[in-house]
């Protein structure tokens, strides 16, 4: 099969799941014999750009003319079966879309968060879940100045969104929902439950498992305020009072909150922050936990480092809404904690480094939900079967216009 990979990467400076999902796929594909081509923007472009140019990016966001006659033009040549749209924010934007309809080509997208009814795709603010924009005009958003706390720099987000939502319906074969609490959220909003499929992320299978109790707790993601950090800050504060749990918590990663995190871990025995680890730094750290702690207070469209740590045997403690609510099966694979509830989150840490041989049995089950769920295999094949499904589709499309302009069989010209 050919496919053609579209998606604007991440800033660099952060990590970026959605970045390693969209490598992990096109090798995974490549490696079993497809043909990828990648159709990229890279947001770490944006430094190099002038003044104007910087000046006129959101602009672009709603929609950008040059990324659609590119894109054409390409497709147009290389005649892909079909392509994969991932991220289009900021430098691509769903012209792309209009590119694939203008070359005939079918596409199918994965949505790696709420973008499609919430302008900056959290579900969240000022901390709390917030729905306000799901199913209407996404003028909330702007009032509140949802993204990076600005209404200026929401406005575009927010025209993108209304402008295209019926761009997206239509353009689009077959959605992929990493998770089935995304699938829900969409669904309700009205996007077309028939083109929803849920298809989680895979991750690869790592050289480094668990191989005993482990040695401390971990958190390993981006150090911001919807991943739960000042909620995790405050529920080991409350283990600490009380004697702790015999493991150091390990923190990894960076973030808006990192200033905050150097401090609170600063002259502590019992917290290591340790900054970004590399990847090979992440499969060590995670086969060396007695458990991951996910305490996201937005609802997560699916929870990467969940799966990461069942690839290496290991449970997790997790806030108990969104996506973890089906990653992790409650006192299976892991436990779950009342969302952004400290002592709540405090007790099932307790508990999880309390009972080791309870602890590796999770790790077991959790290893195990893995290999059936989130394998390279098993994500392989899903994503096998959505191309066929939305080229299927647009064939289907294609013969029933056919037969609408009388060019069908028995038809006249």
């Amino acid at each position: 099969m050919h496919v053609l990979v579209v998606h604007n990467r991440y800033n660099s400076a952060q990590p970026s799941g959605e970045n390693n999902v969209v490598d992990q796929e096109v090798a995974l594909l490549r490696a079993a014999g497809h043909r990828v081509g990648l159709f990229e923007r890279r947001s770490d472009d944006i430094a190099s750009r002038s003044l104007l140019g910087k000046v006129a990016v959101p602009l672009l966001v709603p929609w950008n003319p040059a990324v659609r006659r590119e894109l054409a033009d390409r497709l147009r040549t290389e005649r892909p079966d079909v392509v994969h749209v991932h991220n289009v924010f900021p430098l691509l934007s769903p012209a792309v879309l209009a590119a694939c309809a203008d070359a005939g080509v079918p596409a199918v997208a994965t949505l790696h968060n709420y973008t499609q009814v919430c302008p900056p795709g959290t579900l969240q603010r000022d901390g709390r879940p917030c729905t306000e924009c799901v199913g209407a005009a996404p003028l909330p958003a702007v009032r509140h100045g949802c993204y990076r706390n600005s209404r200026l720099a929401t406005v575009p987000l927010a025209v993108g969104l209304s402008v295209n939502r019926r761009r997206w319906w239509s353009g689009v074969e077959r959605f992929f929902c990493i998770s089935a609490a995304q699938r829900e959220v969409l669904v309700g909003a009205g996007l077309p439950a028939e083109r929803l499929a849920v298809k989680h992320n895979f991750v690869p299978d790592p050289e480094a498992r668990r191989a005993g109790p482990g040695e401390h707790l971990l958190y390993l993601g981006r150090l911001a305020e919807a991943k739960g950090v000042r909620l995790l800050m405050e529920a080991w504060d409350e283990l600490a009072a009380d004697g702790g749990v015999g493991v150091p918590l390990v923190v990894a990663g960076t973030g808006p909150l990192e200033r905050e995190v150097t401090a609170w871990a600063a002259g502590r025995d019992d917290v290591r922050y340790v900054g970004l680890y590399d990847p090979e730094q992440c499969r060590r750290a995670l086969a060396r936990s007695v458990a991951v702690v996910a305490p996201s207070t937005w609802l997560e469209a699916f929870g990467l480092v969940v799966v990461e740590a069942m690839a290496a045997g290991v449970p997790a403690v997790a806030a108990g809404h969104g996506a973890f609510a089906e990653l992790v099966d409650d006192g299976v694979t892991g436990l779950l904690h009342r969302p952004g509830e400290a002592a709540s989150l405090a007790s099932r840490i307790r508990r999880i480094a309390a009972e080791p041989e309870r602890n590796q049995e999770m790790g077991r089950a959790a290893r195990r939900r893995y290999e059936q769920g989130f394998s390279p295999a098993v994500g392989l094949e899903r994503l096998l079967e959505g191309y066929r499904t939305a080229i299927a589709g647009r064939s289907a499309l294609a013969r029933d216009g056919d037969v609408r302009a009388g060019r069908g069989d028995g038809g006249s010209r």
